[in-house]
């Protein structure tokens, strides 16, 4: 049997940007940033990221990494697991159910 060539990257024409799940994050990392009252520039500059990269992830225009969520989730003071379940309880309002 001949082994195949392993190609690196995604297939062609694939992507991993998923709108309903970045809105649903952006909208959980706001609702969290917003309960424990920190602007939006000091949530980046806690995290470590541009303000205006925070902005992009909030308005779900932007998938951010696991690294960038870690960076997220320890800037608000909670567990990744924490943003997590926000995250599902987004996705649960958008969907209706």
């Amino acid at each position: 049997m001949e082994k195949r060539p392993v190609q690196r990257g995604r297939p062609a024409g694939t992507t991993t940007f998923d709108a309903d799940l970045a809105r649903a994050f952006g909208a959980a990392v706001r609702a969290l940033r917003n309960e424990r009252r920190i602007a939006q520039e000091s949530l980046a500059n806690l995290a470590g990221i541009e303000r205006s990269h925070m902005g992009k992830v909030e308005r779900g225009e932007h998938m951010p990494t696991l690294a960038i969520i870690f960076k997220i989730a320890r800037a608000l003071g909670c567990s990744t697991a924490v943003l997590m379940d926000a995250t599902e309880g987004q996705l649960s309002l958008a969907s209706g159910t």
